[in-house]
């Protein structure tokens, strides 16, 4: 029942992001995969934007189809076999989906609803990458209140507004514009599109206004939270710097310690134990951040479970070190000594008596 319930939410959340992305007629989740022509046809629309946007890495010639969605008795296993090329170039991790049986994998439930993911997010990810290019990569790109001293330290700021402005459809703003009429017409912009997405779409996590003791109290808990995380994060780079110092003992690795140092200094560096989690984030966090799926449900299952989860390991040697079955140790023997055994001979210690009161 519980599976059940997470692979309906599944199947909710791909029908937002496919209407997000501006695709209706979402299959309905009883359709019998490629054999029904409204599931091929999808997948076919999402290769082909797919192709438009440069994300796959063979050309393609004119008049060629990523994808083809085509009725006819040979429509499935054309569809199939093209599908199977697609995946193996956009290098798709589920290995079930790349097998050679393409047609019995995609017959499995969740299948087609991992299939349809798989593609949803890689359509996300080559449109913001198409828009990457255009981003205006100098420091001053409206000048006025965006310029001066410290531009280079707002840099990112900066290209954070350019993509809003772009994925907004918004023109770019004469220089010399103020903040807060840059902000102004952001929020009438986004106040005026906001309607048009589905119900309960961009609905936050954090429902409820925060006073004055709300946000005192949220500020304390984050930094409480972030000292334990810089703590546990000092130790994990500790640990990280032994285990590296450990690769460099060996003879081996003397005549390339100076390659391992250039591979490993840059990427040490990038890591540092302070948290980059501040209370924004909490504030532009969604509800569908707290829809958690368990580790251990049928549907999770279906991605995590591989062949050697099936390997058992057979009886191993009793390597024992029980302290309830160690014998007590032997003392050790020593041969008696000439002085007689530690005293100096011809001597007698006598104690001293005490005397009578």
């Amino acid at each position: 029942m519980e599976g059940a319930e997470a692979e309906e939410r599944e199947w909710a959340a791909l029908a937002g992001d496919l209407l997000a992305l501006g695709y209706e007629g979402f299959p309905e989740r009883a359709s019998p995969g490629p054999s029904c022509p409204d599931f091929r046809a999808l997948c076919a629309r999402l290769a082909a934007e797919l192709a438009t946007l440069d994300a796959l890495e063979r050309e393609k010639e004119e008049g060629t189809e990523a994808l083809s969605a085509g009725d006819g008795p040979g429509a499935e296993e054309e569809f199939l076999r093209q599908l199977a090329g697609l995946l193996r170039e956009l290098h798709c991790p589920d290995r079930e989906l790349c097998g050679r049986d393409c047609a019995s994998s995609l017959r499995k439930p969740g299948a087609r609803l991992r299939l349809l993911r798989f593609l949803c997010s890689e359509l996300q990810a080559a449109r913001l990458l198409h828009l990457q290019p255009k981003l205006d990569p100098s420091l001053e790109p409206f000048g006025g209140e965006w310029a001066g001293e410290g531009a280079e330290e707002e840099s990112g700021l900066v290209q954070e507004l350019v993509l809003t402005l772009q994925a907004l459809g918004l023109p770019r703003p004469p220089r010399g514009t103020p903040a807060s009429q840059l902000l102004r017409e952001l929020h009438a912009k986004i106040s005026e599109l906001l309607p048009s997405l589905p119900p309960g779409f961009l609905q936050p996590l954090l429902s409820y206004p925060l006073d004055a003791p709300r946000w005192e109290a949220l500020e304390s808990l984050s930094q409480s939270l972030q000292d334990q995380y810089c703590c546990r994060r000092c130790l994990l780079l500790k640990r990280l710097d032994l285990t590296t110092s450990a690769f460099h003992w060996s003879e081996r690795a003397e005549a390339q310690g100076e390659a391992m140092e250039a591979v490993l200094i840059p990427i040490r560096e990038a890591l540092t134990p302070e948290s980059d989690v501040s209370v924004a984030h909490v504030l532009a966090a969604r509800a569908d951040l707290s829809r958690l799926v368990p580790a251990t449900s049928k549907t999770a299952r279906r991605g995590t479970c591989c062949a050697i989860n099936k390997v058992l390991m057979g009886s191993v040697p009793d390597r024992g070190g029980r302290p309830d079955e160690l014998e007590p140790p032997m003392p050790s023997w020593q041969s008696r000594r000439e002085d007689g055994g530690g005293r100096k001979a011809g001597r007698q210690c006598w104690g001293r008596k005490k005397k009578k009161k």
